[in-house]
């Protein structure tokens, strides 16, 4: 059994902001409170010890009263660079992740996810989601891992990958699949952000 006292929860606020014109995803207001405070609040009771990934406005993140920690790669080099610094300090077997900008993640995400590596003998799990057009959709930045799987990261990392599902497809990896997509929104940018406080 994957007890949640197991699992560390890592949310991921270490990258540029680019496609919010350089802003800190994380820190931006949604209804009163930072997007990454929400996201904090859906992830935090189904993990026992939570984490965060910023590369900049570190007193802000450190003020949600959870520990920091900024990536060992240089140059925001993307997500799995901020999944690498959440294994090299998470203490417990497993680690989940997600975004910043998904302040509405399903609350059964965790224990779906440990239940379907339980289930199939797997090492990782990652959700999957169908569109209103049919279309199948991984969601890779939210994703279940054992803390053993540090170093096949770093030499993932090492010989110049980016992409999560290229790594995670190296493990047995469980595909778990979500009715709704809805839950797995991320707010990318300013307007996207103002058409969800307006709803």
């Amino acid at each position: 059994m994957i007890e949640r006292e197991d699992i560390t929860g890592l949310i991921l606020a270490g990258g540029r902001g680019s496609r919010m014109g350089g802003t800190d995803k994380g820190l931006q207001s949604l209804r009163g409170a930072p997007m990454a405070m929400h996201t904090m609040m859906r992830l935090s009771p189904q993990t026992g010890a939570l984490l965060i990934n910023a590369n900049r406005n570190l007193a802000a993140y450190e003020s949600f009263g959870v520990p920091v920690v900024t990536d060992s790669v240089p140059d925001f080099a993307g997500p799995l660079a901020g999944m690498l610094a959440g294994l090299e300090q998470c203490q417990t077997r497993w680690m989940v992740t997600a975004p910043c900008d998904s302040p509405f993640l399903p609350t059964d995400l965790v224990a779906r996810l440990a239940q379907a590596i339980e289930r199939e003998g797997a090492e990782m799990a990652m959700p999957v989601t169908v569109d209103e057009q049919g279309r199948r959709q991984t969601q890779p930045v939210f994703l279940l891992m054992p803390h053993t799987a540090l170093d096949s990261l770093v030499a993932f990392l090492n010989g110049g990958g980016r992409k999560i599902e290229a790594w995670a497809s190296q493990h047995r990896l469980a595909e778990v699949p979500f009715d709704d997509a809805a839950p797995f929104a991320n707010i990318n940018t300013l307007d996207e952000l103002r058409t969800f406080e307006a709803r």
